[in-house]
């Protein structure tokens, strides 16, 4: 993997590791945190936690609609459920569960989709999540949280479990470079200015900040600035950060490992049409699903590179 070479940064664990390890070691600190799980606690990591905590970790067998009730159930009685399955299963499967039971009642359930993406890599399309951040952001109360890091995944794992309500997490499958440091601070709702530019501001989250930030070096080189901001909550979204970008660098250009719409250029776009109009380029899979293959080779062929989001800076700085 080569993402996050350019800007000098290392490799580091999968997001769905950091998730793991991050749930095991706060287990104590919240202890009416749960799991429930859909036989899939060996790849979402939900496993480690049940491991060091057996009475509360709950394998409701392959039903992702019935986990999600059950999580409801358990919220309403006063625990703190982290409900997880592959990232397609969970918000498509079991869509109007999450729509009835968690959202409607605002119930503090925290539902962490693992394996979302393209980068799932060689398991194909079916178990790719490309529309996951549309379908959650669409649910009035429902906190939508992208980690780009292990280290941002410490933190925000701890920030889910003590944000009031229900929000849901993506988490990716591959190994991603460290960009955050332990001592870094974030916030769910609260952008983090990982490199400051003047002529355009780079948003992105996930897989894509450490892909933003290599483009961020090749830009530098040909002489543009760029500002790139972890934009790592996408509802609700920080209007604040967004509407500084513009003022202070006049253009966008938004990352995301998602469909085109509903994702988060569709959020930043809403923002800028109301409150800062400013040409934007949009970097995405595109209006299509992916075929299976290695993560990487997968990332080049729809255009989630760093040669693309400088193609999309250079275009909308000739605007």
């Amino acid at each position: 993997m080569t993402i996050g070479q350019a800007a000098g940064l290392k490799l580091g664990k999968a997001v769905r590791d950091a998730f793991g390890t991050a749930l095991k070691e706060l287990g104590n600190e919240f202890p009416t945190v749960v799991t429930v799980d859909g036989d899939v606690g060996n790849s979402t990591r939900t496993e480690v936690f049940a491991k060091a905590f057996p009475e509360r970790g709950f394998n409701v067998g392959i039903a992702e609609s019935n986990m999600v009730g059950v999580a409801a159930g358990l919220a309403a009685a006063g625990k703190i459920p982290v409900v997880s399955s592959f990232a397609a299963f969970l918000t498509c499967n079991a869509y109007d569960q999450i729509r009835m039971c968690v959202a409607y009642p605002h119930l503090n359930v925290k539902m962490v989709g693992s394996h979302a993406g393209i980068s799932i890599g060689e398991d194909g399309a079916s178990q790719m999540a490309i529309e996951d951040i549309a379908l959650m952001s669409a649910l009035p109360g429902v906190a939508v949280v992208v980690p780009a890091d292990a280290p941002s995944t410490k933190h925000l794992v701890k920030g889910m479990l003590e944000h009031k309500g229900p929000v849901y997490m993506r988490c990716g499958r591959i190994d991603v470079p460290e960009i955050y440091g332990p001592d870094s601070v974030l916030t769910i709702g609260k952008a983090n200015q990982l490199r400051d530019g003047k002529n355009l501001t780079i948003i992105a989250n996930g897989l894509m900040v450490g892909i933003a930030l290599d483009a961020a070096v090749a830009l530098e080189a040909k002489g543009i600035t760029a500002r790139v901001l972890d934009l790592h909550t996408v509802s609700p979204i920080d209007q604040e950060a967004i509407v500084k970008a513009v003022k202070e660098t006049g253009r966008l250009v938004v990352a995301e490992e998602h469909l085109p719409h509903g994702g988060v250029g569709s959020a930043v776009a809403s923002v800028t049409a109301q409150l800062a109009p400013c040409p934007i380029e949009f970097v995405n899979i595109g209006n299509t699903y992916a075929e299976s293959g290695d993560p990487e080779g997968l990332l080049k062929k729809y255009g989630l590179t760093a040669e693309a989001i400088v193609a999309a800076a250079e275009k909308v700085c000739s605007r």
